[in-house]
């Protein structure tokens, strides 16, 4: 679709948004059947994830890099923790601050859980993949960036 295309012409296949919506919940039907087996939801692996790269964050942070608030990162991370797989303490050197740390359990995860690699599936070669991987990144960074500056016209 071009940017000239009248709205009225457009189909829901052309706008961008919707690609990346529809290619997200194929993401999670690809991902079901390794995360039914390690009972977690996709939010608390890439949680898991984020710890594994990090153990011993704030909830500020790791809420930062997931780009999830604090009032949806905790139900999460309170899971987590009932499942055994990290542990939640305050932060002595500031009361205010909540640490997040894998158990073992969590840690052991890491085994099972890298058996996801969904290059293939994708049907896209490593270089490619990284490049999509990319492109979306940076698509989704400037659209953070464009939200806090302005108002954003719907394509």
């Amino acid at each position: 679709m071009t940017a000239n295309t009248p709205a009225q012409a457009r189909k829901l296949a052309d706008f961008l948004c919707f690609s990346i919506y529809s290619a997200n919940l194929a993401f999670g039907r690809a991902y079901r059947p390794i995360l039914d087996e390690l009972g977690l939801t996709y939010t608390q692996y890439i949680a898991i994830i984020a710890l594994w790269e990090q153990d011993g964050q704030t909830v500020t942070s790791l809420g930062e890099k997931l780009f999830l608030e604090s009032n949806t990162l905790t139900p999460i991370l309170k899971k987590l923790e009932a499942m055994g797989y990290l542990r939640r303490a305050r932060d002595p050197g500031d009361e205010r601050q909540v640490l997040v740390s894998l158990t073992d359990a969590g840690r052991a995860l890491r085994e099972r859980g890298l058996e996801m690699n969904l290059v293939e599936a994708c049907g896209l070669t490593p270089d490619e993949f990284a490049n999509v991987q990319q492109a979306v990144a940076t698509l989704r960074d400037s659209l953070i960036k464009a939200t806090k500056t302005t108002t954003v016209g719907f394509r």
